[in-house]
């Protein structure tokens, strides 16, 4: 991918065009860490740009902004611009072509506002971007409530890479995200979403969650998990404090690259706790916080558009946390239906990290190892041994019985007392004989 992009900077400057690599991928590169994609800053305008190369989409022309198509890849090819003012607080009402410093002038924060010289390997740093690299530091292009005004995601994104590239946020523009917080509601659904997935799901999602708390972003965007902070919990299972420092704990747990669900099913598991806290006689107590949290789960997630595929899985995961629990008393016909739920997998995960985050015990997870080990997916999962035909042949008639008796087989099948087509057959029969009484 980068001997295409270097082949593009080529191109254009065999056109008599400048052209150099530009933001984020800039900034991986000097972190030591491999570019998901290359961005690529030229003099050409977008008419060039597509005359230049013949598979192209302007997928931003308005902006300065092409598609180029190169060996397989896409990569963005825009014109050094400067933008007008911005109206909407998302997006410049208008653009002028500019030289790179103004190009640089007009980015988001220091670090993203470099160019390299991909043949040379030259720095081109207007912005001081390099010396904030080497301090750690998250710092807005100029005045930080000027850049945070024009385009409010800006908000999320200083969070992003403060917590996945463990660096701090600088003074000033850590001030205007605290005072500016509450303006990120004019910013859409589906963007707020993109941003957290890709804080949650990254390296240090725990110090992102701190630091959207801290800034006042988290009781904008997401108040319910906002409110876990300060709700106890029982010291006796949860030694390490309230349910806010258990999540982030968790969410700093995550394995490497852990998906929507699971990074998402760890952030929402507990956020039924607040409005189900109870100080009871005994001790602190969350009745049905599970079946409260799958429901809040599901609010969430569809205020935030995410897909229903994603929105099904997680508020499973969410609402099925407490029952991994009983796990070693459940009768083999329940275990086998936990086991061979489709989400299964990610709470497992779910469940070793929650422990690990709290009381350290992992018995409960070792055993549900095991058994997964152990057990094929025929034994789990069988084939039925009758189906609703063979019920209706036997001279059932079509309504509820059906189904009872069905699932009936099902369960004594799950529990190995049912083991063949006619020994299920000869169950059936029993309870047709006895008017449906088992």
């Amino acid at each position: 991918m980068k001997v295409a992009a270097i082949q593009i900077v080529r191109q254009l400057r065999e056109s008599g065009h400048t052209a150099y690599f530009a933001g984020g991928c800039v900034r991986d590169m000097l972190c030591g860490v491999e570019p998901h994609d290359f961005d690529i800053a030229t003099s050409a305008t977008p008419d060039e740009v597509q005359r230049l190369f013949p598979r192209t989409f302007p997928v931003g022309a308005a902006f300065g902004v092409v598609l180029v198509l190169e060996a397989g890849h896409q990569f963005e090819v825009a014109t050094f611009r400067c933008d007008e003012a911005y109206l909407d607080g998302r997006r410049p009402s208008a653009v002028r072509y500019g030289s790179p410093e103004e190009d640089a002038q007009r980015r988001d924060f220091t670090i993203n506002g470099l160019f390299l010289d991909p043949v040379t390997n030259q720095i081109l740093d207007f912005v001081g971007g390099c010396a904030d690299l080497d301090r750690q530091l998250i710092r807005c292009i100029g005045d930080a409530r000027q850049r945070f005004t024009e385009d409010k995601l800006r908000l999320l994104r200083c969070v992003r890479f403060a917590s996945n590239l463990q660096f701090e946020v600088e003074p000033a523009t850590f001030a205007a995200m605290c005072k500016m917080a509450g303006q990120i509601t004019v910013v859409s659904a589906e963007r707020i979403r993109d941003e957290l997935i890709k804080i949650f799901t990254r390296p240090n999602a725990g110090a992102g969650l701190e630091l959207l708390q801290t800034t006042g972003l988290l009781p904008v965007i997401l108040p319910e998990v906002a409110a876990m902070k300060g709700v106890e919990q029982p010291a006796e299972f949860h030694p390490e404090g309230d349910v806010f420092t258990h999540t982030r704990m968790m969410l700093d747990d995550l394995p490497a690259e852990p998906g929507v669900v699971l990074a998402f099913s760890v952030l929402l598991h507990d956020v039924g706790k607040p409005p189900t806290f109870v100080r009871a006689p005994d001790r602190i107590r969350f009745h049905e916080h599970d079946a409260v949290g799958q429901k809040m789960a599901e609010e969430i997630l569809r205020r935030l558009r995410f897909s229903n595929d994603q929105i099904e899985q997680i508020a499973l995961c969410v609402g099925g946390h407490m029952r991994v629990q009983h796990v070693q008393l459940m009768r083999p016909s329940k275990l086998k239906r936990l086991l061979a739920r489709p989400t299964f997998p990610v709470e497992l995960e779910l469940h070793r990290i929650d422990c690990r985050a709290s009381h350290g015990k992992l018995d409960n997870y070792d055993f549900l190892k095991a058994k997964a080990a152990e057990l094929p997916a025929e034994v789990i999962q069988p084939v039925p041994l009758v189906t609703g035909h063979d019920l209706l042949e036997l001279g059932f008639t079509p309504g509820r019985l059906v189904g009872t008796v069905l699932h009936e087989i099902e369960e004594l099948q799950l529990e190995e007392q049912l083991q063949s087509h006619e020994a299920a057959l000869a169950y059936a029969k029993q309870r047709l004989a006895g008017g449906g009484s088992p």
